[in-house]
């Protein structure tokens, strides 16, 4: 780890202003003055970075929120086809009377009406669904889409809270990278798709044991990563990158402590509700796995393309090989990139690629991937490029729906059409774990790195000297490098 002196001389290096490394930004910045001078005093003052990234976080969940206003008005509760030609779609209020929070059901615990025998949702949302619905007021006057319009609002709240959370988390992983947060604060897709569903919930158990891990607390990263896999099990997959960082760089013990807490806090949460309701706890790991191609996935474009359906055990084997290697092959590039890749890097091409994968790519799912994009790849362009493919996405999936679901009329996105959004969407995401990959293989491109730093989200693995390596001579712990010696992850510049 960086001795006390290093790391109080961390701390005290000046931020790294985008305007000054990144033209997008630079150019974006005349809207409110133009870049930051030379001479400027920044970080003081009632303005600091994160509370301006916060204001702006809550700007644009409100835009979200507004641009909802045509479905909670009518389109939810009216059964007609304007929640999708409006792409205001959201399942907060269907699910308030579908999963039985209208009726006082508890989750897991009592069998619903209809398709659905249980909450289909991991334990955590569970409860965060329940807490929405006891903060719903309901009086015996009030109708049945007027409590559903407050059931939406009380999970908006909640949920802006949660892109709070994630923003702050974000700028203050990177000390000296503060701003990078507005990428996600300012995000399109970010907004438009925050209260589809209860993702952010999860995205921001995951942000804060993300910034955990940064600031050397191994097992406070479990414990958040074991809560945020209760919620979403994406979570879990952070731990894969975090082995092969931790086993390159010696550092075993520090993962050791981290899957504790994980385990421990997922068994805390599950286990009460697996021993008095098995078969409603189970619910969520069965329709996973029963669940047929859905929207969003490069499955669902070759069964359309070819008029033949793929039996779902076909697709859940083929998605898990799939997965094998790809992880496999981010396995191998991590032990064998010339200087140890950050550890954000690896954890968004993990996320990445489970759901690229996936027999679903829902649009909501881009939260998942936006937090740890704006640690990976703090570039507007890149990152614009991706949101942009995102937004595409997110029109063309409710145009098709209006296009299937609007009977005689036809008014959308035909299913040609919605194979290019898919394409777009996925081409987008392919895009951003590419640049991802050619920062690893040539880290001199990383804008993180620019200034001399390491892994300023690698906790304990930032500076570490690595014990094993691919294809070349592993330096010994502790052994400075040679003069010209590329192989082993530089400590950072102070």
């Amino acid at each position: 780890m960086p001795s006390a002196e290093e790391t109080s001389v961390h701390q005290e290096r000046p931020a790294v202003r985008p305007t000054e490394q990144d033209e997008i930004a630079a150019a974006g910045s005349e809207l409110i003055g133009g870049p930051v001078g030379r001479w400027a005093r920044t970080g003081t003052g009632p303005l600091t970075p994160v509370r301006v990234m916060v204001l702006v976080a809550i700007g644009m969940f409100a835009l979200g929120m507004v641009q909802k206003l045509p479905c909670y008005d009518a389109a939810w509760f009216q059964g007609v086809n304007s929640q999708y030609t409006h792409a205001c779609y959201s399942d907060i209020p269907h699910l308030y009377v579908g999963r039985g929070f209208a009726d006082g059901l508890i989750p897991y615990a009592d069998r619903l009406n209809g398709d659905m025998e249980y909450l289909e949702y991991p334990v955590l949302t569970g409860l965060f669904m329940q807490v929405a619905s006891w903060l719903t007021p309901a009086s015996d006057t009030d109708t049945a889409q007027l409590r559903e319009q407050m059931y939406w609002m009380a999970n908006a709240g909640m949920l802006m809270i949660c892109a709070v959370v994630i923003v702050v988390c974000v700028a203050r992983t990177h000390r000296d990278r503060p701003w990078d947060g507005l990428l996600v604060a300012l995000a399109p897709a970010f907004a438009l798709t925050a209260t589809i569903n209860w993702d952010l919930f999860a995205g921001a158990l995951t942000a804060a044991a993300m910034l955990m891990w940064s600031r050397g607390r191994a097992f406070a990263f479990g414990v958040l990563i074991g809560l945020a896999t209760a919620a979403k099990l994406y979570p879990v997959l952070l731990l894969g990158p975090l082995l092969v960082l931790c086993l390159r760089a010696g550092r075993t013990r520090e993962f050791g402590k981290a899957l504790t807490g994980a385990v421990a806090a997922w068994l805390v949460v599950n286990l009460p509700v697996m021993l008095h309701s098995p078969e409603g706890w189970k619910k969520f790991y069965t329709f996973s796995q029963e669940r047929q191609i859905d929207f969003g996935s490069f499955w669902l474009v070759i069964t359309q393309r070819t008029g033949k359906p793929i039996d779902v055990g076909t697709v859940n084997t083929a998605s898990v090989l799939l997965m094998i290697v790809l992880c496999a092959g981010i396995a191998g590039l991590a032990l064998g990139a010339r200087r140890r890749p950050r550890f954000a890097q690896l954890a968004f091409l993990v996320v990445a690629a489970f759901i690229l994968t996936n027999k679903v790519y829902s649009p909501q799912y881009v939260l998942w991937l936006i937090p740890l994009a704006a640690l990976a790849r703090p570039r507007w362009r890149d990152f614009l490029i991706w949101q942009a493919c995102e937004v595409m996405y997110f029109l063309g999936i409710w145009m098709y729906l209006a296009y299937t679901m609007g009977g005689d009329r036809h008014q959308g996105l035909p299913e040609d059409g919605y194979q290019v959004a898919i394409a777009l969407h996925l081409l987008g995401t392919l895009y951003l774990c590419a640049v991802v990959v050619r920062d690893i293989l040539m880290p001199e491109r990383d804008p993180v790195r620019r200034d001399g730093s390491d892994d300023p989200s690698g906790g304990v693995l930032d500076g570490a000297p690595d014990t094993v390596a691919l294809g070349r001579a592993v330096r010994e712990p502790g052994r400075p490098e040679e003069a010209g010696d590329e192989a082993g992850s530089a400590p950072p510049a102070h």
